[in-house]
């Protein structure tokens, strides 16, 4: 259903728990980085009513999963962290174009929010079944249907308010892109990393 060309070893899970702390950390961030991108969605499509509707709720949403994994953190009295530059991400982010027209820049915004959000998918997935802690199993097993969701809704409003862009063929380059830079990833206790 992702597409996504390059899957997750497994065994990065055993990196995963050699350092629980750091890895709840980061997917914090993650979360909050959602949210400041579904916010920075609205701030630069206003005009889009349906997109200010879905990236509202959206935004809602990733900061109350920023607080169950804040939650998760205090359980093992443990404390946030500081955040940290997710390397995946500002290397995706370089495939944006930019100084395009503004049905590109919001195509490419778009199905960057939706590879972002469908690796999340797949990595939690990857946490979900073989994570040795059960409570952290089901927790990501949540959270992969709801990143699944996710990524389903930003395709389709690139879809939708697209115009003029060939979002199959633009979003095939993000999975060839995103093939090419997440090989160099997977070895980090961190969601992307």
């Amino acid at each position: 259903m992702l597409g996504l060309k390059l899957p997750t070893d497994p065994r990065w899970v055993n990196i995963v728990e050699k350092n629980l702390p750091e890895i709840l950390t980061d997917h914090a961030y993650c979360e909050q980085k959602a949210a400041t991108n579904s916010i920075n969605l609205i701030v630069n499509y206003p005009d889009i009513p349906e997109i200010v509707d879905a990236m509202l709720e959206l935004a809602r949403e990733e900061l109350s999963h920023f607080q169950m994994v804040h939650d998760k953190i205090k359980e093992r009295n443990l404390v946030l962290g500081r955040e940290r530059r997710d390397e995946y991400v500002f290397e995706l982010n370089t495939f944006i174009r930019k100084g395009h027209s503004r049905e590109i820049v919001l195509a490419d915004r778009l199905l960057f929010s939706a590879l972002v959000e469908a690796r999340s998918c797949e990595r939690f997935k990857v946490l979900s079944e073989n994570i040795s802690d059960p409570d952290l199993r089901e927790f990501y097993r949540g959270l992969m249907v709801s990143e699944a969701n996710h990524y389903t809704l930003f395709i389709s409003l690139a879809r939708k308010y697209a115009k003029g862009v060939d979002i199959d063929k633009r979003w095939q380059e993000f999975l060839d892109f995103e093939a090419s830079i997440i090989s160099k990833f997977g070895k980090k206790e961190t969601i992307h990393g």
